[in-house]
C-alpha cells in the first residue's frame, strides 16, 4: 500500500505568505476605515453586516467581523477545509485588529476620490489575502460549497447575497450610501481578480491558417513562446489541418494579432482566458 506524500511548505515561504496576508489585511482595513466609511460606503459580505451592526449597537465592527465569520469557519472545517481555515482565521483576526486600530480615522478626501482610493486599497488588500490562501468573508466559503450542491455559480450566489446586504444598508445609512457601495463593490471585485490572476493573466490561442509553419516560427522567434501543433479536420471540406496552440499573456495578445495579420489575414483565431497555467510552456527568458 503506497503512502500519499504531501510536500510541506518551506518555513521561509510560509512566513513570507503570512507577512503578505498581514499586509493585505492592513490595506483592506485601511480602505474600509480611512476611505470608504467616512464617505458612507460599506463593504460587502460579512464585513458589511458587521459595519451595519456596529452602527446600530455601537460595538466594534472588528469584533462583529470575527464573531460573524466563526460559523462559516466551523462550516468549512466540517466540510474538509482544515488547512484553509487556519489561514482564513488568521486573515480575519488580523483584519479585524486593523479595523479596531484604524477606527474613527478619515482621509478627509472628496467623496468620489475617497471611494476610488478606498476601492483600490480594499480590492488590492483582499486580493493579496486570497492570493496567499486566506479569506476575509464567510459568505464566499458558503457560496463555494452551495455552488457545488445546487449547480449555481459562486458569482451569482455572492451577487444575490450582497444585493440583499446593500439593500439592507439603505435602511441604516440611506439609499445614496447603498448605491455608492454597490459601485465600489464592482470595482473591488475587478481589482481582486486582477491581483489574484496577475497583470499578466494567461490566454490560450488557437489558430487555423494556411501557413502554420511560418506563423508558428514567428510566434516562437519574435515572442519566445512555444507552440504545439494539433491535428484537425475541417467540417465542411473534410480537409486535414494543423492547428497552432500556444499560451501567452494578456499583454502579448496585440503582438499575436500583428503576427497573424501580417502572415495570413484570413486566418481563424480564438483567444480564451485561462484560470491557471502550470508548467509546460517556455517563456522568453528561458
Amino acid at each position: 500500500m503506497h503512502k500519499t506524500l504531501i510536500k510541506k511548505i518551506p518555513l521561509h515561504k510560509a512566513i513570507f505568505e503570512y507577512i503578505m496576508m498581514t499586509i493585505g489585511a492592513a490595506l483592506a482595513a485601511l480602505g474600509v476605515e480611512f476611505f470608504l466609511l467616512p464617505n458612507g460606503v460599506i463593504d460587502s459580505g460579512v464585513v458589511g453586516i458587521a459595519i451595519m451592526l456596529s452602527e446600530i449597537t455601537g460595538w466594534s465592527k472588528g469584533l462583529f467581523t470575527v464573531l460573524l465569520n466563526l460559523p462559516f469557519l466551523w462550516f468549512a472545517y466540517k466540510h474538509g477545509g482544515h488547512k484553509f481555515i487556519i489561514r482564513a482565521f488568521y486573515a480575519i483576526v488580523v483584519f479585524s485588529g486593523f479595523l479596531i486600530a484604524f477606527e474613527h480615522i478619515s482621509a478627509g478626501l472628496d467623496k468620489l476620490i475617497g471611494i476610488i482610493f478606498g476601492a483600490l486599497s480594499l480590492g488590492i488588500g483582499v486580493g493579496v489575502i486570497m492570493r496567499f490562501g486566506g479569506c476575509l468573508d464567510g459568505t464566499e466559503m458558503f457560496s463555494l460549497w452551495l455552488s457545488k450542491k445546487k449547480n449555481i455559480s459562486v458569482g451569482t450566489l455572492l451577487m444575490f447575497i450582497n444585493v440583499f446586504i446593500f439593500g439592507s444598508s439603505a435602511f441604516v445609512f440611506g439609499w445614496n450610501s447603498a448605491l455608492y457601495s454597490m459601485v465600489a463593490y464592482f470595482f473591488v471585485t475587478k481589482l481582486i481578480d486582477m491581483v489574484i490572476e496577475g497583470i499578466d493573466e494567461s490566454k490560450s490561442i488557437m489558430i487555423i491558417t494556411k501557413d502554420p509553419e511560418t506563423m508558428a516560427k514567428m510566434i516562437m522567434e519574435e515572442m519566445g513562446r512555444s507552440v504545439t501543433f494539433l491535428n484537425g479536420t475541417k467540417g465542411y471540406t473534410g480537409l486535414d489541418v494543423q492547428i497552432i496552440y500556444s499560451v501567452v499573456t494578456r499583454l502579448e495578445i496585440s503582438k499575436v494579432r500583428q503576427i497573424v495579420a501580417s502572415t495570413d489575414p484570413q486566418a481563424f483565431m480564438t483567444i480564451t482566458s485561462l484560470a491557471d497555467v502550470v508548467g509546460g510552456h517556455r517563456h522568453k527568458s528561458e
